[in-house]
């Protein structure tokens, strides 16, 4: 009988998604692993990046392991404060403009403070712009309408919104009663949350590690470098956990744990692969093996960095990637249980 439960790690996912980090702002993210590993008396430190690394003694501790997974998501930052106090936005992560039109925003002020606003085209009302569905959505059209009565741009500084502000989107999460996981930024809260349910089995004393091992909550993975520094001397092996991208041609669902094989950086160790479709076939984890074209991932950025390891890549299946998300809680538990056999497993 398994030991995972999947409704604790819905609870850390939920908790996660409300948290705004957008890359480059997730102190309160990262505080919030920071309290989960006190309450479980997890030794761990903070890098000077930002990231949380902690430590879990295992029967071997001459060489080591590391799991990752990322609390920072896609948002943006204001570029412009328009004339009519509206805003316009740079993006932060790879996402289009398109995905997030008409959501819900907050600014997050210089001061602490935050105002809410929705992401707009600037040309949406269909009773006045003829071609409001045909214009291009790009940072030119898009804007932001703050929820305040600013006319002009000296009221919009007024109420203490300034260039540099980050905007973070609504993620309204939602648990259906047919089991899926419905929110903004599953990527990667939800591989997160996986991580943060092992975090407390071993804790508890119910997982045994066959190695010493790192779990490093990263915090700048959407822009290319949360997890290519801070890697322990000892560690000889680095899972990134992340999430599978579903879409035509793919063989990744939302109901089971996806095993990358290669991703825009190049193929991921081909014996870990093996290892770790070995192990879902032992222990009756629904997997899918597959392919990201357009995708890289924190273990990727550490070989690009240099360091000479096994690196491979897993997470459960996330649909509408870096739009609005949604997963299936079978997979965030095929994905824990592939996790929970691998960290008793031998290296490659």
């Amino acid at each position: 009988m398994s030991v995972i439960k999947e409704k604790e790690i819905v609870t850390y996912i939920k908790e996660l998604v409300s948290i705004p980090s957008p890359s480059g702002y997730t102190d309160q993210a990262i505080k919030y692993a920071s309290k989960f590993m006190e309450s479980k008396q997890v030794p761990y430190q903070i890098t000077n990046k930002g990231a949380l690394l902690a430590t879990l003694k295992g029967e071997d501790d001459t060489r080591h392991r590391l799991l990752t997974a990322h609390v920072d998501t896609l948002g943006a930052m204001v570029k412009e404060i328009k004339p009519n106090g509206r805003l316009k936005l740079t993006m932060i992560g790879g996402f289009r403009w398109n995905s997030v039109e008409g959501e819900y925003c907050k600014i997050h002020t210089t001061d602490g403070a935050f105002v809410t606003g929705t992401i707009l085209i600037n040309q949406t009302s269909v009773h006045v712009y003829k071609n409001a569905g045909d214009a291009k959505r790009n940072e030119e059209t898009i804007e932001v309408r703050i929820d305040a009565v600013v006319k002009s741009k000296a009221e919009t500084e007024a109420i203490g919104i300034s260039v540099g502000d980050f905007v973070s989107f609504e993620p309204r999460v939602e648990v259906t009663e047919t089991g899926f996981l419905k929110s903004r930024h599953l990527d990667d809260k939800a591989s997160v949350g996986i991580l943060l349910h092992i975090i407390d089995l071993i804790s508890a004393g119910k997982i045994k590690l066959a190695y010493t091992t790192h779990f490093l909550i990263s915090n700048n993975e959407e822009i290319g470098y949360g997890g290519n520094s801070n890697i322990p001397e000892k560690t000889v092996e680095y899972l990134a956990v992340d999430m599978g991208a579903i879409g035509d041609g793919q063989t990744t669902d939302e109901y089971s744990v996806s095993i990358c094989a290669k991703d825009s950086s190049g193929p991921y160790h081909y014996k870990l692969r093996q290892h770790l479709a070995s192990l879902a076939k032992a222990n009756g984890i629904d997997y899918r093996v597959d392919i990201y074209p357009y995708y890289g991932s924190d273990a990727s950025a550490a070989i690009r960095a240099g360091y000479d390891l096994v690196h491979g890549l897993i997470g459960p299946g996330i649909d509408a990637s870096h739009a609005f998300e949604r997963t299936h809680i079978s997979s965030l538990k095929h994905t824990a249980n592939l996790i929970l056999h691998y960290i008793q497993s031998e290296l490659v």
